[in-house]
């Protein structure tokens, strides 16, 4: 039996109708064999009595009996199939969770290896051995190990998706293209996953390339983090040092103030303790007078008395203390002059703080100059545009959008969105100005009210008197001698801060605003001037000049 069942291929023992080992084997008069209830039932719903193989035609049903030689065949080959899926078993591995299991594996079961399409089942490496060598299972298509096969079948003619369509761009089957798609054009499956794949090719190329860049700006971020941190920590220790220094040097003016007063009034104390030694010394002799006089007016012995009474009625030597007194210090004016010798030394700390502050806001000096495009038509500007004065006459010009018609202002060609800015300008011997930054969408077109609420960040000089240019305008105290103010903003920060560069002194910083669009620098070289009056506006006037900054200061 066993020579014979090596005679009966993988092949042979499947029947033709269910695909599977033959169960209870049966012959028909064609020769052809297959399992009893599939070619019964097979029979049952067929119009005509024919054999499924050869459609050989039977006019009457055929009496079928089981064929015992090729039942005792498949019997063996069952049981050699069993012992094999056995020793495989062995060596493969079970299923785990989340891996496609063996539907044919009873018991264990284990890692299924392919899926078949057709047969809509998992097999593992035992169990797929028809599927690769029987040849009409050979013709199903198999795929990597799938757990729902279901979606992969066309729900409406339960046909494998084996097209593509590209109208609807959906999968579809042989029938979808006959009945629901017939006008549309079809690609093969794998022709479009072909084409998905190029493309999600690029897709993952273009993110891979997107995820460099956020690490390059991840990278960009903790850099500027860890120069922020060190900036923070810089100005930390600096601030300690500054507050540390004003902290000795109150301590320093209090313990003199505290030792001034305490010796003025340990002198005051010696003298009343000098004083005081004095008097008791003299009330002691005193007392021992008085004791002897007492003793000799108690005498009883006439001779004794008289003898002892002009040495006794003499007055014993002591001191004039009609006059004698204590004057208590005065301590007017000692605290003020402390306060006032304290704000010496704080304003000479101050000072070299204010200059490593200006150092500081130096090193971002741009070289600025103006945009004659912008100048109103009265100002006259220099030809390396870093001068600008107000002229008696109006200049024939182009009324360009950029270009201020009301007010006299200018701006610098320079804006900027991002980062930090600095430039300074003379303003020796000029009674009037305003300097500062403004933002691109102010009205050039119209009167306008200088104030940050505007757009404007500036402040200004009107006969000599300095002011923010706030609402209300805050004023502000600038030296008279002060030859050069300098302009610094921070975008981020919100911060415009304006030094007097001369004085090294900070004069006024607008502080806590948002900036959401360009700046450019603002001059304004005279305020309210009389267009009549040639003494106030004309060429005899002094004009704004944009300076080279000097980082020596």
């Amino acid at each position: 039996m066993s020579a014979a069942s090596c005679l009966l291929s993988e092949d042979q023992s499947l029947c033709s109708i269910c695909l599977n080992v033959f169960t209870d084997p049966v012959s028909t008069p064609c020769g052809h064999n297959f399992c009893n209830i599939c070619i019964s039932q097979h029979w049952d719903i067929s119009e005509r009595c024919q054999c499924p193989v050869c459609k050989k035609a039977f006019e009457v049903r055929p009496e079928l009996h089981i064929n015992t030689f090729i039942s005792e065949m498949v019997s063996q080959f069952r049981h050699e199939t069993q012992q094999k899926v056995s020793s495989s078993s062995s060596e493969q591995q079970a299923a785990k969770p989340g891996e496609v299991p063996c539907d044919i594996c009873t018991g264990t079961k284990l890692k299924a290896l392919k899926s078949c399409l057709v047969c809509l089942a998992s097999y593992c490496q035992t169990h797929l051995e028809p599927h690769l060598t029987a040849s009409r299972l050979k013709r199903h298509q198999l795929i990597d190990p799938e757990e729902n096969l279901e979606g992969r079948m066309c729900m409406k003619h339960d046909k494998p998706l084996e097209l593509f369509c590209k109208n609807d761009q959906t999968c579809v089957c042989m029938l979808c293209c006959v009945f629901d798609h017939k006008t549309h054009a079809f690609v093969p499956l794998r022709e479009e996953y072909e084409g998905k794949k190029a493309e999600l090719g690029e897709t993952e190329a273009e993110i891979e390339q997107m995820i460099q860049k956020r690490r390059l700006k991840i990278q960009e971020i903790k850099e500027s983090e860890k120069r922020s941190k060190d900036a923070a920590d810089r100005e930390k220790a600096e601030g300690v040092q500054v507050f540390t220094a004003l902290k000795e040097s109150v301590d320093r003016r209090l313990n003199e103030l505290i030792k001034e007063i305490e010796d003025k009034q340990e002198t005051t104390e010696k003298q009343a303790e000098g004083f005081i030694t004095d008097l008791e010394q003299e009330i002691s002799e005193l007392m021992k007078r008085s004791s002897e006089v007492e003793q000799l007016s108690r005498s009883k012995d006439h001779l004794h008395l008289l003898q002892g009474f002009s040495s006794l009625k003499a007055a014993p030597t002591t001191k004039d203390w009609t006059e004698v007194s204590i004057h208590p210090p005065s301590y007017e004016g000692t605290v003020v002059r402390a306060v006032g010798r304290l704000k010496e030394t704080l304003s000479k700390d101050m000072k070299k703080l204010f200059e490593a502050e200006l150092k500081r806001v130096q090193q971002y000096a741009v070289d600025m100059t103006l945009d004659p495009d912008t100048a109103h038509p009265y100002l006259i500007l220099s030809d390396d545009g870093k001068q600008v004065h107000c002229g008696g006459e109006e200049n024939d010009l182009p009324d360009n959008p950029e270009r201020f018609s009301v007010e006299r202002l200018v701006l610098g060609k320079q804006s900027f969105s991002s980062g930090r800015l600095y430039f300074e300008v003379q303003v020796k011997e000029k009674p009037d100005w305003v300097l500062g930054v403004v933002r691109e969408s102010v009205n050039r077109k119209e009167v306008i009210t200088l104030s940050p609420a505007n757009g404007l960040w500036t402040v200004g000089a009107y006969e000599n008197i300095c002011g923010a240019l706030e609402d209300p305008t805050v004023p502000l105290s600038l030296q008279r001698g002060s030859e050069k103010v300098g302009v610094f903003v921070d975008y981020e920060e919100g911060l415009v801060s304006f030094y007097d560069v001369d004085d090294v002194d900070v004069i006024y910083s607008f502080t806590g605003w948002s900036f959401t669009e360009k700046l450019y620098p603002l001059f304004c070289p005279n305020v309210n001037v009389d267009n009549d009056d040639e003494n106030s506006c004309g060429k005899k006037i002094k004009p704004l000049i944009i300076c080279p900054v000097n980082q020596s200061v």
